[in-house]
């Protein structure tokens, strides 16, 4: 593994309206926590709904899991509670990043946060320019990911659905979905 000092961190932005965004993510995290990399993953909107890759985390020793969140918000009841909670989650992210315990952090639909403008991208670009070491891996995941992040990203991919299980009325599949 490249030592901190020789490594080139990268922010890397997972967005578009296609499944994989998380998926990817999580394959990367997978992937550094192979090579001994220490990895945070802090989940925005989860909430406590188990998945296979939380639990798989588990066997890891170096990756610490965050599944926080409200839940998927786009039916909310309460946007007052689901803007607090994703401030409070934010500010969690933002200690992680500081703390520079981590070489990966994904902040894992965070993006989702910034459509519904409870955190503003130039908050969380302005945040990463001055604060992410440069030798740390970023990772941020969600639709519509905000101009001012994907501006200041190293590598962006747009996920585009062609077509998709549900509209078939296939509901969520364990081990694919969750």
């Amino acid at each position: 593994m490249k030592t901190r000092d020789r490594r080139q961190g990268l922010i890397v932005v997972n967005t578009g309206e296609g499944k994989g965004k998380s998926s990817s993510a999580f394959g990367m995290a997978f992937r550094a926590a192979g090579w001994g990399m220490k990895v945070c993953v802090i989940q925005f909107i989860k909430g406590q709904w188990q998945t296979g890759e939380q639990k798989a985390a588990r066997r890891f020793d170096n990756i610490e899991w965050h599944a926080l969140g409200d839940g998927f918000t786009w039916d909310t009841k309460n946007p007052e509670q689901d803007i607090k909670t994703s401030r409070e989650i934010w500010e969690l992210g933002k200690r992680k990043i500081l703390s520079e315990a981590f070489d990966v952090v994904v902040l894992d639909e965070i993006n989702y946060c910034c459509g519904y403008g409870w955190i503003s991208g130039r908050e969380i670009a302005e945040f990463i320019e001055r604060h992410r070491p440069r030798w740390m891996h970023l990772i941020l995941t969600g639709r519509n990911a905000p101009p001012e992040v994907i501006a200041i990203a190293d590598t962006v991919t747009e996920m585009t659905q062609v077509k998709h299980a549900f509209e078939k009325g296939i509901k969520a599949e364990q081990g694919i979905e969750f």
